[in-house]
């Protein structure tokens, strides 16, 4: 054949599955979205865009070669069905958690957090989340819906235990909601405040809206007050020192930045995450 051709495969990506200590899967899913829509687009305008960075990390001295990760691609789901879409996602992390390796997720809006999650309890019982967002994401539904974007956190949280999660970034929700972090104690200020989770295994959940809108104008539900990718970045190199077995990166919606600056800065996060993996 001719050639070279373009990959479609998030750079870095080894050729093998049985190489990969790490495995990336995209969830192209947001059938639950409440504002804006369009977070099932991000996993593969992520993987195009990833080529615009350098495999090679400064602040991790490492290469995405490193990393030993395999980009299976994307699930495909049936359309409308939630619960389905899920099971679909709890099936394949499931295999990936079973086959001793880690599990990276692409998402698709946060709900597709929810049976990863249960697929990791499985394998790990000492499980702990740790979850940036800028919503607290613990409403008991959301218009009657328990299975929604809005309340992925307490249908984890009823998973894993309220006192096993950790969040970052919240500032928008239900004074309920508030409520019952105050209860559990899971609103983090300092690096510090996470050390108690050092002997759990850990999944790291990012939704990106956990930015502030001046750098993440690209997202489903924009949060003014936010924080800053340097913030964010520091806290993901101080998780370096956890024994982090999954993770997600959620809610990029790319069409409502045209300047596709949002995509570039959710790559980075990936990349970050990759390395600490």
């Amino acid at each position: 054949m001719l050639g070279p051709f373009l990959s479609r495969n998030w750079i870095g990506s080894v050729d093998c599955y049985d190489d990969a200590n790490v495995v990336m899967i995209g969830l192209p899913f947001d059938g639950t979205c409440s504002y804006r829509p369009g977070s099932r687009f991000a996993p593969e305008r992520l993987r195009l865009a990833s080529w615009g960075l350098e495999d090679y990390s400064p602040v991790y001295d490492k290469h995405l070669d490193d990393v030993k990760f395999f980009d299976a691609g994307e699930l495909e789901f049936p359309l409308g069905n939630t619960e389905k879409s899920l099971k679909v996602i709890e099936n394949n992390a499931r295999q990936v958690f079973s086959d001793n390796k880690k599990f990276l997720g692409i998402g698709g809006e946060h709900l597709v957090t929810l049976p990863a999650v249960k697929a990791c309890k499985e394998k790990y019982d000492n499980l702990a989340i740790i979850h940036f967002d800028a919503h607290t994401d613990l409403r008991e539904d959301y218009l009657g819906e328990k299975l929604s974007h809005a309340s992925v956190m307490r249908r984890i949280g009823e998973i894993v235990g309220f006192e096993n999660i950790k969040q970052i970034g919240i500032r928008s929700g239900l004074k309920e909601e508030f409520d019952l972090m105050k209860k559990y104690n899971t609103l983090c200020k300092n690096y510090s405040d996470l050390d108690i989770l050092k002997n759990k295994k850990v999944f790291l959940t990012i939704d990106v809206d956990v930015l502030d809108p001046s750098v993440m104008p690209g997202t489903g539900t924009p949060e003014p007050d936010g924080l800053l990718y340097r913030e964010l970045s520091g806290w993901i190199k101080y998780l370096s020192g956890f024994d982090i077995v999954g993770a997600d990166v959620v809610e990029l919606a790319p069409d409502y930045d045209n300047s596709e600056v949002s995509t570039a800065v959710v790559t980075k996060i990936i990349r970050d995450v990759l390395m600490i993996l």
